[in-house]
């Protein structure tokens, strides 16, 4: 149980100084990243502004229920 423990720590002690070093590198350039200003994006989507009416038609029917009782004597 002891080795166990002793080879894991080992391990990460390891790979944090391998990690570590890899951040260090000594090749600092500059960014080269440039931006594409030779072609012009225009919106050609147009817009819908066409109204749709409401063509469903409502229900003006009335229903009327009724209920009866019965009296027993």
């Amino acid at each position: 149980m002891k080795n166990s423990f002793k080879l894991a720590v080992l391990a990460l002690a390891i790979s944090v100084s391998a990690v570590a070093c890899k951040g260090n590198s000594s090749t600092s350039g500059s960014d080269t990243t440039k931006t594409d200003s030779s072609t012009i994006v225009t919106d050609t989507t147009k817009k819908d502004t066409t109204v749709a009416t409401d063509t469903t038609k409502k229900d003006t029917t009335v229903k009327v229920e009724t209920k009866k009782t019965e009296t027993k004597n």
